[in-house]
């Protein structure tokens, strides 16, 4: 008996989806994806980050109570951290859930917050990969706000993809940067602190830099380093999210969640 391949459910679905909804809008897409019944139980994951606040924006036009997960991997600007509260209340998103690596991992695996000097991988999956795989454990599908321009491992992001066993949503995939600032404009948005200084994307403190004029919009991300995504690694010659086949997370030390408005 042939076995289907792993996950293929998640690949047919997300095919499905995007013969369905082509040509349809982000906002239009996002309402689609919300309604949607072959999606399940749906997330959205936010950095809010340099351009967060759009996907954020049209979010709550039409689920406001839609959980919003924020990785908080204690390595963040303080701005940033003010930031997720300031647009949480000015849009009327009632359901940010903050989440991030138990003191007890943290203690165990990087005690003197120094691990990304040494290894900014091993870093991302404590901090970030793991703490996100665990949130999604109660979800089937979740909604991201990526975009092809911002790196070349983005360059051919569909709009909706199998993510392992789950589907992802990436509903403002086709936009560009000048898309972005004019919907910004458009509809007034708080903007993060850190974009005026010179920061158009914005990661964690000791890994992100400003970016010069005429530099790539992530150049300040691992300034240095053959890296341009967290959580990502290389199995079988493929990119897949999540940690590294060695990465453990210990049941009996689950990440902390925080639900705040």
């Amino acid at each position: 008996m042939q076995l289907d391949p792993p996950h293929s459910a998640a690949t047919a679905l997300a095919h499905r989806l995007h013969a369905r909804h082509q040509g349809a809008t982000a906002q239009a897409l996002i309402a689609a994806a919300v309604d949607e019944p072959d999606l399940g139980r749906l997330a959205v994951v936010s950095s809010f980050g340099a351009e967060s606040v759009v996907l954020l924006h049209m979010l709550a036009q039409v689920a406001p109570d839609l959980p919003v997960l924020f990785i908080d991997t204690r390595l963040l600007f303080p701005e940033t951290l003010s930031y997720q509260q300031e647009v949480a209340a000015t849009l009327g998103l009632t359901n940010v859930q903050v989440i991030r690596a138990s003191n007890l991992t943290l203690q165990a695996e990087d005690p003197g917050n120094t691990l990304h000097q040494r290894d900014t991988d091993a870093c991302c999956d404590l901090r970030k990969t793991r703490v996100l795989a665990a949130a999604l454990e109660g979800y089937e599908s979740w909604i991201t706000g990526r975009k092809r321009f911002q790196a070349d491992t983005r360059s051919d992001l569909p709009r909706f993809e199998a993510d392992g066993p789950r589907v992802k949503v990436n509903p403002l995939a086709d936009w560009t940067a000048d898309d972005l600032r004019a919907y910004i404009e458009t509809h007034d948005l708080p903007r993060h602190p850190l974009v005026s200084r010179g920061y158009p994307s914005i990661g964690c403190t000791p890994c992100t830099t400003p970016v010069a004029e005429g530099e790539d919009v992530r150049a300040g991300r691992w300034r240095g380093q053959d890296k341009e995504e967290c959580g990502i690694h290389f199995v079988d010659g493929r990119a897949v999210p999540g940690p590294a086949p060695s990465a453990r997370q210990d049941t009996n030390d689950a990440p902390q969640l925080l639900k705040r408005a």
